[in-house]
Parts: C-alpha cells; sequence; structure tokens
C-alpha cells in the first residue's frame, strides 16, 4: 500500500488494508502527520493520531524505487505543494504516472497550508508533473478522471491564471470579499467549482498564499 500523503480520504483505509497483510509505505512527513494530531485549519478540524495499524511501516525522505511483480515503481517526494508529504508514483514500463493531490483534473484543489502547502507550491509541483509525463503517459490524479499531459497542462495554467489575478488585486488592497467578487476564475468556475473547492472557497485559499 502506498500512500501518496497523509490526508485522511488517501490514508483511510491504511488501518483495514493492514490487517488484511499489506505494509504500507510513505514519505515520512505522512508517518508524521499521521502519528500525532494535526490540525487542518482549511477544513477547521483536528484529525486525532491514526491507530497503530494505520501508520506507515516503511518510510522514505526523497526518492524510492520498488520492483513488485515485475513492474518498476519509481516514488518521488515532491517540495512542499498541497501538503509538504506527497508523493509521485511512476509505473516506469507503463509510463503510468500517479500525482496525488499535486493534480485535480478540472477540479480546484485544496491546499493545505497548515502542513505545508501553498499556492506557489502547487504550482510548483504541476510544472514537475509536467516535466515528467510524455505525450504518451496514462496521468492519474488526486481527484477526477484519468487523463493525459493536457490535462495537468491545463490545471497549470489555470492555478497560474488565478493566483496572478488575485495577486494583483490583493496588491491593490483589495479584501477578500471584494476579491472573490471579482470572480477572478469566473471562465473556469462551472466546471471546476463542484468537487471539494467551491470557487469562492478557492480563492480564499490563493489569497491567503500571495
Amino acid at each position: 500500500m502506498i500512500n501518496t500523503h497523509w490526508h485522511f480520504d488517501h490514508t483511510g483505509g491504511n488501518e483495514w488494508i493492514h490487517e488484511a497483510g499489506a505494509s504500507i509505505l510513505a514519505q515520512e512527513n505522512t508517518r508524521k502527520h499521521l502519528s500525532e494530531d494535526t490540525r487542518v485549519e482549511g477544513w477547521k478540524h483536528t484529525f486525532p493520531a491514526a491507530p497503530a495499524g494505520a501508520i506507515p511501516s516503511t518510510v522514505f525522505k526523497d526518492d524510492y524505487t520498488l520492483h513488485v511483480n515485475g513492474t518498476t515503481l519509481t516514488l518521488k517526494h515532491y517540495l512542499p505543494a498541497h501538503t509538504d508529504s506527497h508523493i509521485s508514483v511512476h509505473f516506469t514500463e507503463a509510463d503510468t504516472f500517479h500525482t496525488g493531490d499535486t493534480f485535480w483534473n478540472r477540479d480546484y484543489p485544496f491546499i493545505d497550508y497548515s502542513t505545508g502547502g501553498s499556492i506557489d507550491g502547487q504550482i510548483r509541483a504541476a510544472e514537475a508533473n509536467l516535466a515528467k509525463v510524455t505525450e504518451k503517459t496514462i496521468v492519474i490524479p488526486g481527484h477526477g478522471a484519468v487523463g493525459g499531459k493536457a490535462d495537468p497542462i491545463l490545471f497549470r495554467d489555470v492555478l497560474v491564471e488565478i493566483r496572478d489575478k488575485v495577486a494583483a488585486l490583493k496588491k491593490q488592497g483589495k479584501p477578500l470579499p471584494e476579491v472573490v467578487a471579482a470572480k477572478p476564475g469566473a471562465r473556469y468556475d462551472a466546471e471546476w467549482g463542484n468537487l471539494f473547492m467551491t470557487p469562492s472557497a478557492f480563492i480564499a485559499l490563493v489569497y491567503e498564499g500571495v
């Protein structure tokens, strides 16, 4: 079992899968956050430490390679992005690339500032993803449909466009309600604001980080 990061929707099955016989592999910050009470201000919630059976048994810092059933999996830690615990998983022979929550396919992402995330970090991760994928790579997002290279390109472009618009408005001294009312992501909101993050909630996260 590989955890791409520590959030509950990606680790909530750890204990059950461990009980079924699987070991759990993750970046070291995932084990850190799961091992202690962790506050996420963006959700206004403190997550209690996970039970012992849900804690990753093997962790790494930057890079890790697995060879399983004739398949090579290359795991790599991102700089802080959606969180500080993110990894990508590249199934080398199949050229399939799992990004965790550093890529949401046509959905605004949540950014966890409480555990190291930032809008700039999310954009840096998007750039790192694009450096890894080719026109033939199958790209698996943390949320949304499986896609190809055009999809993480669009994700990067949307984040940059909205980040720049929000930053310009904030630099003018606009308070958050006025920035939200200006609808910096208007041309994407109908499609991208329908999962976890409403347009106004996403703009608030971007505003916090610029």
